[in-house]
């Protein structure tokens, strides 16, 4: 059989040396399919790195992000993303590859866990643009890891906890006001007997505490309540907590004024200040480092060493999984630690057993010499 056409624009007639259809048939198609390919797919349209980032916030806001978080990505990339690629003149998201990418990140002079962070949340954002079809390729995959030295978790000893409790007698304000020393208790007993972080705690509603002293710490994905009791002296001083500057009868410490991360700023202030009044000190006399989180901290590491399992203290601290937890807390875990001083006691056992059978004698041997040995030296 012969062919004879017009394939991709050039004539064509040779024999296809078949006597079968099919064959044939086959053969003309591949002739078609090497004469005339098919058209490439359009390429991704060249979106600009400002339309992208404004894309990705407005989507992150669309998820119903926490302002917090919210803030954070808009610093990332509006504030410093825009301005280095203004900077090295990139327009367009496709002339962003891993060199660049990699001068971006060396402009960053943030501690090695928040580099971290913010490089994982660089990621998000490329990721966002590779399913949204912008990039073909994700230019981030080809950057290293940041290698974070994960420092033991801190926490206050009860002699420091007591400490820190007096100092607020002595507290007074920056305009010599003593009335904010009993709110800074009241604040201090709260996070250490609940767990909360010091923006919760700071935003905390007064509903939240009910009249059994118990508190409402969060709805479960599965919609039940999670409470945690508090002890009766913490719950009365919550509610008699003098009001502050401008008191607010929904919130305990906070006047519903302003944004909550300022109220926070305003608390952390106050801490810094108590801490200096307290004047904590290591083993080998220098200042301890001291900071709100550590009440949360002191909590989850006081339930441990009572023998709270450790998914009960990850329910209670709010955590999505309860690696967070082991993550931060493990070191702490009392059956953990009892385990491990058994295993330690067992090995010690052992060894001493394997040197008594090893230096035991047998009198009738003549082996003296070897029992005087291992004597001394036991």
């Amino acid at each position: 059989m012969w062919v004879e056409g017009t394939v991709g624009g050039a004539y064509v007639r040779r024999s296809l040396k078949t006597k079968s259809w099919e064959r044939a048939q086959t053969e003309c198609y591949r002739l078609e399919a090497v004469r005339d390919p098919a058209p490439e797919k359009p390429r991704p349209v060249g979106i600009t790195i400002p339309d992208a980032v404004r894309a990705y916030l407005q989507d992150a806001k669309d998820r119903g992000l926490r302002q917090s978080t919210l803030s954070k990505l808009d610093t990332i990339f509006r504030k410093q993303f825009l301005t280095w690629a203004a900077k090295r003149r990139f327009v367009r998201l496709a002339d962003l590859d891993v060199v660049a990418l990699r001068d971006f990140r060396s402009s960053w002079t943030d501690k090695p866990l928040s580099k971290s962070k913010k490089q994982s949340r660089v990621m998000g954002f490329f990721h966002f643009c590779q399913r949204s079809k912008w990039i073909t390729e994700h230019p981030m995959l080809g950057i290293g890891a940041i290698k974070v030295d994960q420092t033991p978790t801190d926490y206050f000893t009860v002699n420091e906890f007591e400490r820190i409790l007096d100092s607020t007698d002595l507290y007074r304000d920056q305009r010599g006001d003593s009335g904010n020393g009993s709110r800074i208790r009241a604040l201090t007993l709260l996070m250490r007997w609940s767990g909360l972080r010091i923006r919760d705690a700071v935003t905390l509603e007064r509903n939240r505490l009910s009249e059994d002293d118990k508190l409402l710490l969060y709805q479960a994905k599965t919609r039940q309540p999670v409470y945690v009791p508090l002890p009766p002296q913490v719950a009365k001083g919550l509610r008699s907590v003098p009001p502050g500057p401008r008191p607010n009868r929904m919130y305990f410490f906070w006047s519903g004024n302003g944004l909550p991360k300022t109220a926070v700023a305003d608390w952390q202030r106050s801490y810094r200040r108590l801490f200096k009044l307290a004047d904590l000190r290591k083993a080998d006399g220098t200042p301890k480092r001291c900071h709100p989180q550590m009440f949360r901290d002191t909590f989850a590491v006081e339930m441990l060493l009572a023998g709270v399992p450790l998914d009960q203290v990850s329910i209670l601290l709010g955590h999505k999984s309860i690696r967070v937890t082991e993550k931060h807390y493990a070191p702490w875990v009392r059956a953990r630690q009892e385990q491990l001083e058994r295993s330690v006691r067992q090995a010690w056992e052992s060894k001493s057993t394997r040197s008594s059978q090893k230096c035991g004698h047998d009198p009738a041997s003549g082996n003296q010499l070897t029992a005087a040995i291992c004597s001394s030296v036991g």
